[in-house]
């Protein structure tokens, strides 16, 4: 018998229980996954209170993790038995031992890139590669604004910015994490707790503020982040990690510049099983070429998730955290 995390109601951590499981057999076109590790990341919150609503309840948790192919359906063609496998866009029930999911959600891990490296970095790694690679196509030379900066995705997009010769600004909440992020390469940071973001924004840029803000925290920093943007720049919100972004105006946009904002998510940029390989190919190559260094430095057992989930909710983590079945 397998073990999961799984919950009955919303509401906060204490929802969560360690349960037995039985794995469902694989469909046609489905994959089942022996997890041997696991990605903790803020969207697993959103389903757990309720911001966001699972298909149903009770219901399984998490959406990223790497292992071996246990098990592939009758019209699976791209993976066998015995292949390392990493996924990171669900669906639902990464918190598991064993999880079923749809081979085009799945990817092929090199021997080269570890379980537990892929497991931490691959949704966070995917997300800053569509951001900084797609949502804006940087090219070098441009100054950004990147809220979270010491964080999971803020962690690596301070690494992927730097390789591309991008200065970036990261808003962080303390010296130690403005150290942690000067280290990875941030150009300069913010420490919110104590100044005024925008106007530090303009006196970092000499008045001219940042061609690009990418805000993965939501309600608390989205009028910081338009104040933070040049006329006619981009706010990329992300993320809700302070809440969603609610009763936005239009007019707003036009007040502060001209301003474009785009609301991305993952699933819509990695919507074919190609692009999804294309794209973690271009992160493996990132992280094996020595740019991109995978920083796991919280480890749980998956049965203590619900503590796993309240120290990153209260903002003690830094880098990635791993569950281990």
């Amino acid at each position: 018998m397998a073990k999961r995390i799984e919950f009955r109601a919303h509401g906060g951590p204490d929802v969560l229980e360690y349960v037995d499981y039985s794995a469902a057999a694989p469909g046609p076109q489905q994959v089942q996954v022996r997890n041997k590790a696991i990605g903790l990341n803020f969207i697993d919150t959103y389903f757990r209170s309720g911001l966001y609503a699972p298909p149903a309840l009770p219901s399984g948790l998490g959406a990223e993790g790497a292992g071996v192919v246990e098990a592939v359906g009758s019209e699976v063609t791209r993976f066998k038995v015995g292949d390392r496998v990493a996924y990171g866009s669900g669906p639902l029930g990464a918190y598991s031992d064993l999880h079923v999911l749809p081979a085009s959600n799945l990817v092929h891990l090199p021997e080269a890139i570890s379980f537990e490296q892929a497991a931490a970095v691959m949704l966070k790694g995917l997300t800053v590669q569509y951001l900084l690679r797609q949502t804006y196509a940087l090219k070098g030379g441009e100054t950004i604004l990147f809220h979270a900066a010491a964080g999971g995705v803020g962690s690596l997009a301070c690494q992927w910015a730097k390789a591309l010769g991008v200065k970036l600004i990261g808003t962080v909440s303390s010296p130690e994490k403005a150290a942690l992020a000067k280290s990875l390469g941030a150009w300069a940071t913010i420490d919110y707790s104590r100044e005024d973001v925008a106007q530090r924004v303009l006196e970092l840029t000499d008045g001219k503020k940042c061609d690009v803000v990418y805000d993965g925290v939501g309600k608390d920093t989205w009028l910081t982040s338009l104040d933070s943007v040049v006329p006619r720049g981009l706010v990329v919100s992300f993320g809700n990690a302070s809440g969603a972004v609610e009763g936005v105006n239009l007019g707003i946009l036009a007040a502060k510049g001209s301003l474009y904002v785009t609301r991305p998510t993952l699933a819509t940029y990695a919507n074919t099983a190609e692009t999804l390989q294309t794209m973690a190919d271009e992160l493996f190559a990132m992280v094996t070429s020595g740019k991109l260094k995978v920083d796991i430095s919280q480890r749980y057992p998956l049965a203590e998730a619900a503590k796993a989930q309240t120290e990153l909710s209260a903002r003690r983590t830094t880098g990635s955290t791993i569950l281990l079945p």
